[in-house]
């Protein structure tokens, strides 16, 4: 069946490798050399050393990669170069090592060499192939593992078996039955997809454009393997990295064959037809999963053009702009370009945008956490063949569009030589910019030579997603920017950041106010000793002054205080009678004015005190004129006693019945009398001179007024000439003669006793108050 295969690139490359068995070795973390190759297992004859002999010095670093030390156990992918023996061509070789440690311990024979607490060491299995690696790799580990938990390092007996294991396969042809056949090596593609979304695409493109892209991670494994993965997109790349380990490699071009027939029901027929896979690695080129920092001489080498490589070594960072054109960080998840043309060449079109939307959406409603590598529903959507099957078909749609655009300028003034069911140039879909950065590339250059002008008669040149931009796409587009935000992520981190401020600042205002408080408590308390000293200072020094003191007691004391505050109440009394007197004085001789003439030598009334009002200091005065009309609504005064005690009377009623008694034409002397106060205060309003009433000529008021005792004289008419000693006073005298008021103790008047105390007024001041009522009434109309 094999006779009927059309010549193919993969096939002819296959036939023209030379034969090689695998080989594995033991590489040893010496203390005091470093990393080393302890022993070779299938190499011929038994004394030979491959690492010297094919200058593999590099080789004990690339199986011990750095950071490996701080794993259990770890991996290294990378590639070695196999020079050309007696005529034969140089290849690429691979390897894959599994990194182990223990402690030193808890080895049974411990040999001199080992001065440390640990021991670590590497078994590296050298292929011809990536191909198996996938499989070679669990293998692998069970074998490391078993060795190591033998705990002696001499026997070696199970690498021996494990290698002769390989080599029987190898020379039986199980590794070459299926040589066809994709062996996929690497991450899952649900997981690239999953971590760089429609980056994904963009790191696709780049590896066609062949610039120098720098992959770093902390991780060995996951770094060698992601590249691994972006490799395996590419259709048949993985069994043709023949030229990858060394720039001066060139076999594949060699020995290419331009297919001459097509069957279109072989999948292998139809993607050699179509010049598939595209050689990334060609002459000038270097793959290497794992890049020691001792292999960077090789890529600043003038004969090396570009390059796919891996190093985890954080060193390379700083010096991203001279060894990359672009650096994908593993451990940040970024991409960031340097180049400015690589940058404007990898911007994706709406189509191309749409198309990597649809795959990543696919994987993101398929997600299963518990098995990353297949879909949750158990389909085929979403699966790693659909993925393989979504990206080989947009390669062929690419290299198809391509090769009408360059028939469409080729024949671009015979329009019978367009495709009528093809509008314009489909390759404009892919990007214009990119489609000229390829054209310039070497897999190109390969490509275009070694297939037909007219494969876009096999495979429609048309983007899978063609047309113009659409609402679906903006919706898409924005609800996956919306994603790649992490708003809760964010958020949770703003939140976290917040509460370990606020509970940072609460700490420090705790602090400042408790140092504050603390402060103002020493303060306090020094102002408390001090004025507490002052005290005693000051009793003792009023100790020494009155020395005579120290032995009184409290009632000697408090009599002593007494004496001296008489002196003061008696000084302040005798002032206030005498202000009273001189007032009263004055307001008698208005009255005579004001009512017209009298004797020059009136009678002098006599005025008794109870005993009981009798009181050391002076006496008070005190009058006002009170209405029997309420709705006059004048204003009711109050008199001022010699010690300072104001009180008003609100018994009102009684004195309206004594004024009533008074003749008609006094009474508004009385109603004029309230505008002023007696005792301490000046007359208010118009002076009695000026009133309509005193222009009238009333008869002098000589008589006698009783008035009880307990009840305040009201008005000038009413001014009462007392004396706490017992002696009479003569009140405010007018022009009629003084009017002198007898004041009478009753200390049960109230209104009910109205008509009672009436009966005890003189008969003559009754009539007095009858005419001031009179004179009140005639005065008001």
């Amino acid at each position: 069946m094999s006779s009927s295969v059309p010549p193919t690139p993969t096939t002819a490359t296959a036939s023209s490798r030379p034969h090689f068995t695998p080989l594995i070795c033991i590489v040893d973390f010496h203390h005091g050399r470093g990393p080393e190759v302890e022993r070779w297992f299938g190499a011929q004859p038994e004394d030979f050393d491959p690492a010297v002999e094919y200058d593999w010095g590099l080789l004990p670093f690339m199986a011990l990669s750095d950071g490996a030390h701080a794993l259990t156990e770890d991996f290294s992918y990378f590639t070695l170069l196999k020079p050309g023996e007696e005529g034969e061509t140089g290849t690429s070789l691979f390897g894959i090592s599994c990194t182990r440690q223990m402690d030193a311990s808890l080895l049974l024979n411990r040999p001199p060499e080992v001065t440390r607490s640990t021991v670590q060491k590497a078994v590296v299995v050298i292929a011809d192939s990536p191909q198996y690696f996938g499989m070679l790799r669990e293998r692998l580990s069970v074998v490391t593992k078993a060795w190591f938990a033998q705990r002696d390092f001499t026997d070696v007996e199970i690498l021996k078996r494990f290698q002769e294991s390989l080599a029987d396969e190898k020379e039986r042809g199980m590794m070459n039955e299926d040589e066809d056949r994709d062996q996929y090596l690497g991450l899952s593609l649900r997981e690239l997809v999953r971590e760089f979304k429609w980056q994904t695409l963009v790191l696709l493109k780049c590896c066609l454009l062949q610039p120098k892209m720098l992959f770093f991670g902390t991780k060995c494994e996951r770094l060698c393997l992601t590249q691994f993965s972006l490799v395996s997109l590419i259709p048949g790349l993985l069994r043709n990295l023949q030229d990858s380990a060394g720039p001066e490699l060139n076999n594949y071009e060699k020995n290419l064959q331009q297919p001459t027939s097509l069957r279109t029901s072989d999948r292998n027929s139809l993607l050699a037809y179509m010049g598939l896979p595209l050689q990334i690695f060609p002459e000038g080129s270097l793959f290497g999963p794992y890049t020691p920092l001792q292999q960077l001489d090789m890529l600043a080498d003038f004969g090396t053009k570009s390059y796919v490589v891996g190093s985890t070594n954080s060193l390379l960072l700083q010096q991203k702009d001279r060894y990359s054109d672009i650096l994908i960080n593993l451990d940040e998840g970024t991409i960031n370009i340097t180049s400015t043309s690589l940058k404007a060449a990898l911007q994706l079109s709406t189509p191309d945008r749409r198309w990597i939307d649809f795959i990543t959406q696919n994987v993101n409603d398929t997600w299963d956490e518990a098995n990353p590598g297949r879909p949750k529903t158990m389909g085929y959507v979403g699966s790693e063949e659909f993925i393989r099957v979504q990206f080989e078909e947009y390669l062929l749609s690419l290299i198809s569009s391509v090769k009408y655009h360059n028939h469409l300028a080729k024949h671009a003034n015979n329009p019978r030589m367009l495709l009528p069911y093809i509008e314009g140039d489909p390759s404009t879909d892919f990007g214009s910019d990119f489609v000229d950065a390829w054209s310039r590339t070497e897999n190109y250059r390969i490509w275009n030579s070694h297939t037909d002008s007219h494969l876009f008669d096999i495979v429609e040149p048309k983007h899978p997603c063609a047309g113009g931009l659409t609402i679906e796409d903006v919706q898409r587009r924005i609800t996956q920017q919306v994603q790649e935000l992490h708003w809760d992520e964010r958020f949770a981190q703003g939140k976290e950041a917040l509460g370990r401020n606020l509970a940072a600042g609460k700490e420090k205002a705790s602090t400042i106010f408790n140092k504050l408080y603390a402060d103002m408590e020493a303060l306090r308390e020094a102002q408390r000793k001090k004025a507490e000293e002052a005290r005693i200072e000051q009793e003792k020094a009023y100790a020494q002054q009155q020395p005579e003191n120290r032995g009184g007691s409290p009632e000697a004391t408090a009599s002593k205080t007494t004496q001296q505050s008489q002196p003061v109440a008696q000084s302040v009394s005798s002032k206030a009678g005498a202000f009273v007197n001189s007032w009263a004085t004055w307001a008698g001789e208005k009255r005579r004015k004001a009512w017209g003439g009298g004797s020059s030598t009136p009678p002098t009334p006599t005025t008794t005190s109870p005993p009981e009002s009798s009181s050391s200091g002076g006496g008070w005065a005190s009058g006002w004129v009170k209405s029997k009309n309420r709705q006059s609504q004048m204003s009711t005064m109050s008199a001022t006693s010699v010690d300072g005690m104001l009180e008003k009377d609100a018994k009102s009623d009684a004195r309206n019945s004594t004024y009533s008694r008074l003749p008609e034409e006094k009474q508004p002397l009385a109603a004029a009398g309230n505008r002023g106060s007696v005792a301490g205060s000046s007359i208010s309003g118009e002076s009695l001179l000026e009133s309509p009433v005193a222009t009238r000529n009333p008869r002098p008021l000589s008589q006698e007024s009783t008035i009880p005792e307990g009840q305040e004289p009201g008005g000038i008419d009413d001014v009462v000439s007392s004396s706490t000693s017992g002696e009479i006073r003569q009140g405010a005298a007018n022009g009629n003669g003084p009017l002198a008021i007898r004041v009478s103790k009753d200390d049960d008047s109230d209104d009910d006793g109205e008509e009672e105390k009436a009966q005890k007024t003189p008969l003559p001041a009754r009539v007095a108050a009858d005419e001031a009522a009179k004179a009140q009434s005639a005065w008001e109309r």
